[in-house]
């Protein structure tokens, strides 16, 4: 092989590596051009088209490099590997078991194959490759041979990425019993990695001290990327504190390391602690660039309340990385905090932003789905956030436990990263769980269909770890969005928008991009399964200082939003004024917010600020509360529901979109619609007038639970009614003729 030959591989080979996928492309199809016959460069060139998403390429690519060396094991492996990522599942099957065939004597290729006959529920005979792949890791030739604790800790690997969280235990203990007698004694930071990874198995089986015993003993390690890995394990976890120390002791042992540095801005945005998280961005990008630190910067702005400084630099974002940037997500989310952008600019805004998505979807009509309006519907949820104390997953566990399992067949896709009791019960509860966390939207696409949904129901919107982009390129003949994003996605190929006749009026049908079914009562229904005592309200509470409150997170509290409630506490002379979110742990975020509030003309003794504590903690907390106060543009959700819960009421104002009517939404169905204002001036009035009458108050607050019970927009079994009529009613549209 001439120089100029191992040139060009060895080129394309350091830009695979590196990402940059053009110039992989075009050093390795000139090698492979100048040495045909190479096993080696072909299979490099074939997972370059796998990378670049190239699907039809990469499947040309493998079935050139079999026919010609039909006997390459990685060739083999590899090709299996593609498919997995695909959904393909009989090739799967195919290309492992041909693997196996080429070389029997490899451990790995009956360790592959195990992980897939698993996946198939094909247990006696994974159980048979499993055990065959043990002694083989022993007895390979030098330079191949592993120890079998590994073997173990990789099957492990597999079992908890399709969510086999039990099996993977098992595994797990068993790698880490060998590593103990094993010789040489393993290195500090690869039993740590597997602390991690038991960890995260005990997390989700719901063995919470044991799980956190594991990461302390993980904390031993001393490589970079494992401080980091389990940092990022105990943020999924909401360890925020043992998160921190953890990025922090990274950062004193690798102290010229801008990538530590990065990992611990980053925590600290992620614990609204901003100071600290710009002090440390700006040490990062002193060792070296930070391609992130614009997009750190927007939300540090959006989480001090400067939306339209969030929006630009998202929108700068989402214009250099390209048209699926997840910055467009974020500019969007952004745009409905915005106090400069109206109704009709939010709505063109969504709609600009996702202009080039869903090109060459599969045409609802193409879907192969029996169309018989009666029948029993194969009903999808795709979502990051079945997890404690997150608000999808406090509005839909009870929906999920009175669902119809006779009129409908339930697949939960979890894309999430975060595990607990929780997650354990949504599992419970539906027909299948599908763990995807890991996999492409390639192969969960495939996955979907292959699944035969009917009505695909996405509840994260433009959220964290949504995948709008691969159902703007249709998975099922019906999708609908719900929940997770208040108000119009803006996506093409989303067919529905689940919402009610306030959050949504006839009249506001063009400033959404989907169809919108109205449910009859109110949008979403508050029915806790955890019991929150009821506050008692007697006379102690007439005579303290009146106290407005919100516990809405600070990205809410817009400048639109403060001036209103400092023209509230001047109107109510002696009121104060309690405000509650995670940001509030921080001093930086508590001095911000004051003295925004002392420039309006509010003295700081009348504010008070908290920062989190515990879901029932924070429940209990609402009765220092006499009235609510709800932030526009973006109203409060779950906060609102749960503050009439515990007897406060809201003044709302009633805005001209979904996200600025949900406030109006839950007032009007619990009876109270002298509490919803139309202007500023009508809802600084109504907070003055029900802060002026104490006794009145007081009434409402003792019976405010009861009235809420007694209304329909709170009867749980009947909202799952009319949500199920409303998927019948989505599907059977899509049976018409």
């Amino acid at each position: 092989m001439s120089d100029s030959k191992i040139s060009s591989f060895e080129v394309g080979k350091k830009a695979l590596q590196s990402g940059d996928l053009a110039a992989a492309e075009a050093a390795l199809a000139q090698a492979v051009q100048q040495s045909p016959d190479s096993a080696e460069m072909a299979l490099l060139w074939a997972q370059c088209a796998v990378r670049q998403g190239e699907v039809r390429t990469a499947r040309e690519r493998f079935a050139a490099l079999l026919r010609k060396h039909p006997t390459h094991f990685r060739g083999w492996l590899e090709a299996g590997h593609m498919s997995r990522q695909l959904g393909r599942q009989a090739e799967v099957m195919h290309f492992y078991r041909m693997a196996t065939q080429v070389a029997p004597l490899h451990w790995e290729g009956w360790l592959t194959l195990a992980g897939a006959l698993e996946a198939a529920g094909q247990w006696d005979e994974a159980a048979g490759c499993y055990h065959r792949a043990l002694p083989l890791a022993r007895q390979a030739p030098d330079g191949e041979a592993v120890p079998v604790s590994q073997v173990h800790a990789l099957m492990a690997k597999s079992r908890l990425e399709r969510g086999d969280a039990a099996r993977a235990l098992e595994s797990l203990r068993q790698a880490l019993g060998l590593m103990r007698v094993e010789k040489p004694e393993p290195d500090v930071n690869v039993t740590a990695a597997l602390q991690i990874d038991l960890g995260d198995v005990l997390m989700r089986l719901g063995l919470t001290e044991a799980a956190h015993r594991a990461f302390e003993r993980a904390s031993a390690a001393d490589s970079e990327e494992v401080l980091t890995r389990l940092a990022m394990q105990s943020f999924h976890h909401n360890l925020w504190g043992e998160a921190q120390a953890v990025l922090k002791r990274n950062v004193a042992l690798h102290p010229g390391s801008a990538l530590a540095l990065w990992n611990l801005a980053h925590s600290y945005v992620e614990s609204w602690q901003m100071d600290e998280a710009l002090q440390t961005l700006a040490q990062a990008e002193a060792i070296a660039p930070q391609p992130g630190a614009k997009s750190m910067r927007a939300s540090v702005a959006g989480r001090l309340g400067d939306a339209d400084q969030a929006l630009a630099l998202y929108r700068e974002l989402a214009e250099e990385e390209g048209p699926e940037s997840a910055m467009r997500s974020s500019a969007a989310m952004s745009a409905l905090y915005s106090d400069s952008l109206n109704a009709k600019q939010v709505a063109d805004l969504h709609r600009s932003l996702f202009a080039g998505w869903g090109q060459g979807a599969r045409p609802a009509a193409e879907f192969a789905n029996a169309r018989e309006p009666g029948k029993r519907i194969k009903l999808g949820l795709l979502s990051a956030d079945f997890h404690h104390q997150h608000p999808v997953n406090l509005f839909m566990q009870p929906v999920l436990a009175r669902l119809d399992k006779a009129q409908f067949e339930v697949t939960l896709y979890n894309v999430g990263v975060a595990h607990d009791d929780q997650t354990q019960q949504a599992q419970r509860r539906v027909d299948h769980w599908v763990q995807a966390t890991t996999w492409t939207p390639v192969q969960l696409a495939r996955r979907m269909r292959d699944d035969g949904i009917d009505v695909m129901m996405d509840l994260a919107g433009h959220t964290s770890h949504n995948r709008l982009v691969m159902l703007s390129l249709r998975v099922a003949p019906v999708q609908v969005s719900f929940l997770g994003y208040p108000g119009s996605t803006g996506v093409p190929n989303i067919d529905w928008l689940l919402a009610d006749p306030v959050v949504v009026p006839p009249a506001h049908d063009a400033l959404c991009s989907e169809r919108v079914y109205r449910l009859p009562n109110t949008v979403f229904c508050y029915a806790p399964e955890a019991d929150y005592p009821y506050p008692v309200y007697g006379e102690a509470q007439s005579q303290r200082p009146l106290t407005f409150g919100s516990f809405n997170n600070v990205p809410k509290l817009t400048p639109h939003t403060i001036a209103l409630w400092a023209k509230v506490l001047a109107r109510a002379p002696g009121s104060r004024l309690l405000l509650k979110a995670p940001s509030f742990r921080d001093e930086s975020a508590i001095r911000i917010f004051r003295e925004r509030f002392e420039k309006l003309g509010v003295e700081a003794s009348r504010i008070e600020f908290r920062g989190p504590v515990g879901l029932a903690d924070m429940m209990a907390e609402y009765a220092d509360v006499d009235i609510a106060l709800d932030p526009v543009p973006y109203n409060g959700g779950t906060t609102t529901l749960q503050a009439l819960w515990m007897g406060v009421p809201v003044v709302v104002k009633e805005g001209q979109n979904f996200v600025s009517r949900m406030g109006a939404s839950f007032m009007r169905a619990a009876g109270l619609p002298e509490w919803v204002a139309g202007s500023d001036e009508a809802y600084v009035d109504i907070a003055a007038r029900m802060a002026a009458d104490r006794q009145a108050l007081l009434q409402l607050k003792a019976g405010l639970r009861a009235r809420l019970q007694a209304a329909p927009a709170w009867d749980i079994d009947r909202y799952t009614r009319d949500m199920e009529s409303a998927l019948r009613a989505m599907w059977t549209d899509h049976c018409q003729p």
